[in-house]
Parts: structure tokens; sequence; C-alpha cells
């Protein structure tokens, strides 16, 4: 579009919101960082408006405060939470597009802000559908989510610093002893080469202050915890604790907007994508959409679930049957692996239906079923 073309079409303020009260407007909305782009399409699908306004909640009331309730489209990403909130409280159809699934956005050859906001608009405005809106948590969940976020921003960088620790000892014919994360201190240098020790110190040390923060986080996921009873019901589980419940219970937020639990697996990334072609069914990996932290969560929930001293269940007993078909094959980790993800997809299945039935978690319940309909047809016969 030529630039006369672009002024003419940045209209004012007043004149949108004159528009508005005569015909349903969609609007597109780019996010960015400081700016953000929008697209205005009339009833008729014509271009009545587009422009920039500031991401800020004084930008977007400038335009928006005083508008007729209107249809709003805008791609998940960091402000999209905030914003659809903000937009919502102003009485307007919000709509928050998942780019994932939107090809016509994500893999377009002319791609920028400004196209974006006018295919969102357009793709709003015949049919919200084709955008796989998602629904975001409530502001209370996004705080608390938020805790367990910045837990795990932390635990992330105190493995950096101590991986990082140990392989700068190693070159230099030396060792750090083995011990678990929680317990690295500044001390493990003592009796090390002092040309070592000038390198690692200030690692191990670091290491050490983010573990009592690391500590911080965990006193305030304990009082989180006591506002969200539900955590009881999916604690039942082996392997589930305060960290895996809550990120799982908040990232869900309603449990009721599942129609049913095996609905959680593809929510949470955790089946098959599919490419399927005539003949042609290629076996893919995991989807990976959704949420990544809850999803890493639970596939560590499944490693402890299969330990082997870990209490025996009806999941850990499939799961090592998945384990155990692979054994001793050509890529039989490959297949461990994909047993781990199998038993994490399936935890995620047991403990949204724990959650909606409040039911009390038999780990045997289905050995015992069997057992019990096989006395039944032996009684029978």
């Amino acid at each position: 579009m030529k630039k006369d073309s672009i002024a003419r079409l940045q209209v004012t303020k007043s004149q949108i919101r004159r528009m508005a009260a005569k015909q349903r407007l969609t609007v597109g909305l780019d996010l960015g960082d400081r700016s953000s782009r929008y697209c205005i399409l009339d009833e008729a699908g014509e271009k009545a408006s587009e422009d920039q306004l500031p991401t800020s909640k004084a930008g977007l009331d400038m335009l928006f405060a005083k508008m007729a309730p209107c249809r709003i489209a805008l791609e998940v990403g960091t402000h999209s939470p905030w914003v659809s909130r903000h937009l919502a409280a102003m009485g307007h159809e919000v709509i928050v597009a998942n780019p994932r699934k939107v090809r016509l956005i994500t893999q377009s050859v002319k791609k920028n802000d400004r196209m974006d906001a006018e295919q969102l608009a357009r793709l709003a405005r015949v049919d919200p559908r084709l955008l796989a809106p998602i629904r975001h948590r409530g502001p209370e969940a996004q705080a608390d989510l938020a805790v367990i976020r910045g837990r795990a921003e932390l635990v992330e960088g105190r493995t950096k610093l101590i991986n990082a620790a140990r392989g700068l000892t190693k070159p230099m014919g030396e060792r750090l002893k083995s011990c678990d994360a929680d317990t690295v201190k500044e001390s493990m240098a003592d009796g090390l080469s002092e040309a070592t020790q000038k390198v690692i110190r200030p690692l191990l040390k670091s290491v050490e202050v983010i573990t009592q923060q690391i500590k911080v986080y965990d006193q305030q996921i304990q009082e989180i915890e006591k506002r969200y009873p539900e955590t009881k019901l999916v604690k039942q589980v082996h392997g589930v604790g305060p960290l895996v419940s809550l990120a799982f219970i908040l990232t869900l937020e309603d449990a009721e907007r599942f129609e049913h639990s095996r609905d959680v697996g593809p929510y949470l990334g955790l089946t098959r994508k599919q490419r399927e072609s005539g003949e042609s069914a290629p076996e893919l990996g995991i989807s990976k959409a959704g949420d990544e932290l809850v999803r890493r969560l639970l596939v560590q929930a499944a490693h402890c679930i299969l330990r082997q001293d870990a209490p025996d269940s009806d999941l850990k007993a499939w799961g090592l049957t998945k384990v155990g078909a692979g054994a001793g094959k050509k890529g039989s980790k490959s297949r461990k692996k994909k047993a781990v993800v199998a038993v994490a997809r399936k935890l995620a299945v047991l403990l949204h239906h724990l959650w909606v039935t409040g039911e009390v978690y038999d780990p045997q319940y289905n050995r015992k079923a069997v057992e019990a309909s096989k006395r039944s047809k032996k009684a029978a016969a």
C-alpha cells in the first residue's frame, strides 16, 4: 500500500468511535513490546483505519475506552494476558489467537506487523474459530504461576553454574565431589589448588545464594498451595508434589473446560503430531503445544513413577511394559524416552480425572477390576 493510502486510513479516534456506534467493527491488534499495530475493518470487510498505539493501558484507552463494543483479535504473547483482560473489561469481545495453528500468519511470505494486524482482523471477522482461540488464566492464577516459573528459572540457572564449575575443574586435573544441588557450597572448593579455587569459588558462592532464593520461592509456594485445596486430590499420586500439582492446576485453571480427561494430553502437547497424506503416515514426535514448564514437570513425575523403588501401581506397570518392549533392542534409549512421555500423558489424564471427580486414588484399581472380573466369570461358569 502506498504512503498516501496509509495516511488516508489514519483517521481520528473520534471518527472511529462514531463509526463503531453505527456498525460492528472488527479490529486486528498485533502486539509489540513498545508499540502495537492495529487494523480496523467495517461490517463490509473494508479497511476503516490502521495505525499504531503504545502498548500500555493508557495507549489502549486512547482508542478503545470510549468505543462501542467491537471484536478485537490479537496473538498470544508476553503482553496478551493483561491486554486481553483490559480490553474485555471495557466490554469488547476479545479473541486471543494461537499462532502455532494459524498458518496464514506464521507462514506468510509477506510478514510484518501491519499485515499481521490485517490478517487477524480478517480471520476474526469471517470466523473466530480460524484463529484457534485460547483462553488466558485469571490475574491471580497468573501471579501464582509466575512464582513457580521464577523458581524454575533459578533452578535452571543454578544447574548451569554447577555444570560450569565441574567442567572448569576437570581440565585442571581435579574434581568436585558429587552431591545434590541443594548442598553445593563455596566450601567445596577447599582442598583444591589455588588456581582452581580462584576460578570456581565465585561460581559456587553464586550457587549457594541461588539455593537460598529457591528456598524463599518454596515457602511462597507452600503458602499459595493453601489457597488451592484441589491440590490434595492430585497429590494422591506418587511423584506428584506441591510443585507439580500447583503448576498443573494453575495452568488448566478450570477443570470443566475439558469435556473429557483425555483432552488434557493434547492440550499440554503430550500427544504425537500427525501429518497423514494418502497412505503415508510418518511417526512423528509429540506436538509440544501448550505449557512447556508443566510438560517438563509431568515428565519428571513420570520418571519418579517408573523408578525401581517407587510404589507399585497400574501406571508404573503399564510404563514398565512400554520400557521392557524395547529393552536390548536398537534404539532402546529412544524407546525409554517415549515410554516416559507416554506415562506423563497418562498421568496428566489421571490427574484431571481425580480433580474433576474428587475420587480417592487407588493405584491398583485397574488390576483389581480385572481380577474381580475373572473371579466373577469363574463363579458364573
